[in-house]
């Protein structure tokens, strides 16, 4: 299952039951539409750094890196890139 799918399926199983994957746009707004509060984001954010073994720093703390499923895919992507030692 590639991040896309495994992301669409957290956020379903966890906040939108009555919606299937092919229903839910990656670009949808999980903020602006009520779907995703303050606490939802902090649990977004432990599933992440489980799942995808990264470490959401305070810096990463703003919540567009966690608005929608194309937001979320690309912070797991510049997270899981080493930093290289320069």
């Amino acid at each position: 299952m590639n991040n896309e799918a495994l992301i669409k399926s957290y956020l379903i199983e966890e906040f939108l039951p009555e919606v299937s994957a092919g229903d839910l746009a990656t670009d949808y707004d999980l903020l602006t539409n009520g779907v995703v509060d303050s606490l939802g984001l902090l649990k977004i954010i432990a599933w992440i750094e489980t799942e995808f073994a990264v470490t959401v720093d305070d810096a990463a703390l703003d919540p567009d890196n966690f608005r929608s499923v194309d937001a979320i895919g690309s912070f797991v992507a510049r997270a899981s890139v080493p930093v290289e030692a320069g």
